[in-house]
């Protein structure tokens, strides 16, 4: 790529860290890459684990994206009734070669109208609500569906981001960044998802009830916002 390849990130209180510094660490060792974490200021944005970060650019001065990235965590929620992010999203979407999500970022892109239709995924606990957007929810780690690109809870944000560099340049230059950070996971526990060996399933049912039970009412909202917006 002779241009820089610039890369978006939404960043916004609240928001899981690793969701947006996994990808982001991946998105930087990719040649040539300039990554831009964007909200209304500059000022720190704290997040979910207790510290903050900076933002490089707000959105009214942030330059187009080739690639757009949401990240998730219970802010993504906040901003399901922001109208000046989602426009912003809608904006930058919409010039963008790729859209991409990790996790409840997903229901941002669902609150901005990107995802009718679509193939998507997300964290596991609130997969089934993506299909109030119009979506059709895929039990996957990863998610392409033409330019969009969603990822699952959280860790799936590392994997997203070498799909992305594996598509864009190209296999090696992936499997290199995965070589530098050392993403050979062997967890403790075999628990990551539902159905696992270590998993309780009274504690997955616990999780996906609260889920659905606090999430379920801003999607719906958030859906009635969308069909205002769009005249529907």
């Amino acid at each position: 790529m002779d241009q820089p390849f610039r890369i978006t990130c939404l960043l916004f209180p609240r928001v899981t860290q690793l969701d947006l510094t996994g990808p982001v660490q991946v998105f930087s060792l990719a040649p040539n890459v300039v990554i831009d974490l964007v909200w209304h200021d500059v000022e720190p944005v704290p997040t979910d684990s207790g510290f903050s970060l900076l933002p490089t650019t707000t959105f009214a001065e942030a330059p187009p994206a080739d690639l757009l990235m949401v990240p998730g965590g219970n802010g993504a929620f906040d901003l399901l009734n922001d109208e000046a992010a989602l426009a912003v999203v809608r904006t930058h979407a919409r010039n963008a070669r790729y859209v991409s999500s990790v996790c409840t970022g997903a229901f941002v892109l669902g609150a901005a109208g990107l995802l009718t239709g679509k193939r998507a995924t997300t964290h596991w606990a609130s997969r089934p609500l993506l299909e109030r957007f119009g979506a059709i929810p895929q039990e996957a780690r990863v998610v392409w569906d033409g330019t969009l690109v969603t990822g699952g809870g959280v860790t799936s944000g590392i994997d997203v981001g070498l799909e992305i560099i594996a598509r864009l340049w190209d296999e090696e230059t992936a499997k290199r960044a995965q070589l530098m950070i050392e993403h050979d996971p062997h967890p403790p526990f075999d628990a990551g998802a539902p159905g696992r060996p270590d998993t309780v399933p009274d504690v997955v049912h616990q999780i996906a009830d609260n889920n659905h039970r606090i999430r379920g009412p801003l999607v719906d909202a958030a859906v009635s916002r969308l069909r205002a917006h769009d005249g529907g």
